[in-house]
């Protein structure tokens, strides 16, 4: 199978990225995808049982999407033909379906990558689908994005999603040898060199390849160590895209180690955020908002210390007000938790759905009219602080309303105070009637 400098009419001895040299020939020489590609994932048993579905590759860059989709062209027989969604029209994809029927009609098949599928609109997209559905073109298409988000059902209904991982230590670090025995020498880098190496390729195998071949360029009289490893490569920004998938998933992972308790994962992800450009009033505005969903009255100086923290941003700005960030995360991830308002505002507004317009019961109207007073508003109204245990257990729903109740104290923090005074109050409302 032609490698790509040979597509572009390039002969061997031009020169070559390291990336390209060492792109694999054969599906069991692609690091890092084993669960896709082995004789037990999707793709294995698809090639084992003679038949190549329309197929959509998702991750992150770098990790073997094109290379997979070639590899199963020539394993499957089929003309590869390799589109880009970002440089191609209409026009083009009519050509690349003509080319395919006339493939079809002398009984050669063809194998459709598209690249950064996503790019396409839905339009566009349909337009796939009878070429799909009649077998003129196996669809591989590519994509960074999340397809729930970014592709149309109809396409997604007719194609098996393949998730594709970020390339680990152990990919990297075999990709790294077959780097070295490649070149025939030894990469110049102490072990923490690297560890160094395979962090700044944040499982790009391609990335890592090019970072490999500047540190080989550079045949140093002794071996890189993580410290020089800092100071030859500028480290890229962590894959973040702040309107992309990624936010999502960040922003929910900060949620969940908070809820759950765990203020160190909760540091990380907020770090990850921050060293991602998120901006970090977005993060506050969560925080607020999780103060009361997740912490509520188990401790209310949650919700405070959140608030200022956005006040100590606001009057700071980044970096310095970050502190106030983190400060109020750990806060937060350490306290009690309850959702016991959280979940009584929610019952609360179905409840007050149903019952539409019920008046207050009329012993606790106001009745700052002649009649108003004669019309019975405020008529055998208890004022609490003159009762007994400052309590008068009158009722306050509607009266053709039965009572419910709404917010139930989990007894954490607080709440254990709160719980202990509800049921007292309930005992005294219950004992007079």
């Amino acid at each position: 199978m032609a490698s790509l400098f040979e597509s572009a009419g390039l002969s061997d001895s031009a020169p070559r990225p390291l990336a390209d040299r060492l792109r694999p020939k054969t599906l069991s020489e692609v690091v890092g995808q084993d669960h896709l590609i082995g004789e037990g994932g999707p793709i294995g048993r698809m090639l084992s049982s003679g038949r190549l579905a329309s197929i959509i590759l998702w991750g992150p860059p770098g990790v073997g999407k094109t290379t997979i989709a070639r590899l199963l062209a020539d394993k499957a027989g089929l003309e590869f033909v390799q589109i880009s969604a970002v440089f191609s029209g209409v026009a083009d994809l009519r050509k690349v379906f003509d080319a395919a029927k006339a493939r079809r009609d002398i009984g050669r098949g063809t194998l459709l990558f598209v690249d950064e599928i996503h790019r396409f609109n839905k339009a566009q997209q349909d337009g796939f689908l009878p070429f799909v559905e009649e077998g003129i073109v196996t669809l591989v298409g590519a994509t960074t994005e999340n397809p729930s988000f970014e592709l149309n059902n109809a396409l997604l209904s007719r194609a098996q999603v393949m998730v594709l991982k970020a390339l680990d230590t152990a990919a990297m670090t075999l990709l790294y040898e077959r780097a070295e025995a490649e070149l025939g020498r030894r990469l110049p880098v102490t072990d923490d060199g690297r560890e160094a190496l395979i962090g700044y390729a944040d499982g790009d195998g391609r990335y890592g390849l090019n970072l490999a071949e500047e540190v080989f360029a550079l045949s140093p009289q002794t071996d890189f160590n993580a410290g020089d490893i800092a100071k030859l490569l500028q480290k890229r920004a962590p894959a973040y895209d702040k309107n992309a998938e990624a936010h999502y998933n960040l922003i929910s992972a900060l949620h969940k180690s908070i809820r759950g308790s765990d203020p160190d994962a909760a540091l990380y992800w907020l770090a990850r955020m921050l060293s991602g450009g998120e901006d970090p009033l977005y993060i506050l505005r969560r925080l607020i908002r999780l103060a009361s969903e997740d912490i509520g009255l188990a401790d209310p100086l949650a919700l405070m210390i959140a608030n200022e923290a956005m006040q100590t941003f606001r009057t700071l700005g980044s970096p310095e007000g970050e502190l106030a960030i983190a400060h109020a995360v750990v806060h937060m991830a350490s306290a009690p938790k309850s959702n016991a308002v959280y979940t009584a505002f929610k019952a609360a507004m179905i409840s007050a759905k149903k019952t539409g317009s019920l008046s207050p019961p009329a012993h606790i109207l106001n009745a700052p009219t002649k009649l108003m007073k004669e019309l019975g508003y405020g008529a055998g109204y208890a004022y609490d602080h003159d009762a007994p245990d400052g309590f008068s257990g009158q009722n306050y729903f509607p009266d053709d309303m039965p009572r419910e109740v709404f917010y139930a104290p989990k007894g954490a923090g607080r709440e254990a105070a709160i719980r202990d005074r509800l049921e007292t109050w309930a005992a005294l409302r219950s004992a007079r009637g």
